[in-house]
């Protein structure tokens, strides 16, 4: 297999066990917003070091890199806060499905701010998205009382991650560096949700030792190896792969979920959740803003 999608494959189902983490981190004690803190908290001196020992330039200045940077880290911590409180509140299945419905919010982004007119077969993916989402909303009320504000906050985080990616877009198309990016915006992320978490009152510090294993998985195997196989993967591969991980990494979630929380699929939301993934295929083929 090519090592890049390999890679690719690798850094998506790293990624897919974040909601595994952020389940385990609960049930340790840790509040939702707090896990995401120490998500990036304690992912940032492994990102400072693997981009001390790999960068072979200084990161250069260019117009907007300060507003850019801030943008992405603050876009980033409301995709963290929210889609921790969604993995709390509805399926680990909905609250990933969910949140990958970002591609459509680029677009659409695209459309109302850019004014880029979007394809027919964007168009045919934004609806099949509500319909999709409308199935996955459905089995919510099934889930648990609190599944259907826990899907409002997955639709919520994929805002944040759109708004997320066209600031890296913006980062990358002016030259800044991955592992450089990476490093600072996961910084100011940390200290961004620090206060919001001690804002909270959630419980920052995990009831146990195994707990604080649990955040070091999640800072370490699900953000920094999976966001960093993925961001290595995307500069060896055709732009066109980024799908791949969108698809596979939901996927991958629902499984984890069900085997390792026996969280059960219905036959609905199994419905819902294919259509959505073929949402987000058609939305990415359609997408005229090249993300």
């Amino acid at each position: 297999m090519n090592p890049a999608l390999a890679a690719l494959l690798a850094g998506a189902t790293f990624i897919a066990l974040s909601p595994i983490f952020v389940r385990e981190a609960l049930a340790a004690g840790v509040g939702p917003t707090a896990a995401a803190f120490w998500r990036v908290a304690l992912a940032v001196p492994i990102l400072w070091i693997v981009y001390g020992l790999n960068s072979r330039r200084r990161a250069h200045l260019y117009p907007g890199k300060s507003f850019l940077l801030l943008a992405a880290a603050l876009a980033f911590a409301g995709d963290l806060a929210f889609w921790h409180k969604s993995v709390q509140l509805t399926s680990v299945a909905n609250a990933t499905l969910l949140a990958n419905l970002a591609s459509i919010f680029v677009t659409l982004a695209a459309w109302i701010f850019l004014r880029q007119r979007p394809t027919l077969t964007f168009l045919a993916g934004l609806g099949a998205a509500l319909v999709g989402v409308a199935l996955l909303v459905h089995t919510s009320l099934a889930f648990s009382s609190t599944g259907l504000v826990g899907d409002a906050a997955g639709v919520v985080t994929a805002m944040f991650y759109a708004g997320y990616l066209l600031a890296v877009k913006g980062l990358r198309d002016r030259g800044e560096n991955t592992l450089h990016l990476m490093a600072v915006t996961t910084t100011i992320t940390a200290i961004l949700l620090l206060p919001a978490a001690l804002g909270t009152g959630e419980p920052m510090i995990p009831r146990s030792a195994g707990g604080w294993w649990i955040l070091i998985g999640l800072a370490l195997i699900s953000h920094a190896a999976g966001q960093g196989l993925i961001a290595y993967a995307l500069a060896h591969l055709p732009a066109a792969f980024s799908s791949v991980s969108l698809l596979f990494q939901p996927v991958m979630a629902a499984i984890f979920a069900w085997i390792l929380l026996a969280e059960p699929l219905v036959p609905l939301q199994i419905a819902g959740g294919v259509i959505v993934l073929v949402a987000i295929y058609l939305a990415r083929r359609g997408s005229s803003t090249g993300q």
